[in-house]
């Protein structure tokens, strides 16, 4: 397994996560409750940033593979 493979399954995780977190905001009525499901939701937006720049580098920028791939 690459560290690619690592980082989409996480991104995939978060993206499940972030749409959890907008149900239940969105089913409640606990307004203190709504709240902190916003908050986990942007946090996981972050994160999403994060690893999707992340793959971006190993995908893109990262001389060392660019070498691999052309050998």
């Amino acid at each position: 397994m690459t560290v690619q493979s690592d980082i989409q399954k996480a991104i995939a995780s978060c993206e499940s996560a972030k749409g959890t977190y907008s149900m239940m905001a969105q089913s409640t009525e606990d307004m203190q409750a709504k709240q902190m499901y916003n908050v986990m939701k942007a946090d996981i937006d972050r994160h999403l940033q994060y690893l999707n720049g992340r793959l971006g580098f190993l995908n893109d920028g990262n001389q060392l593979n660019n070498i691999k791939k052309q050998k």
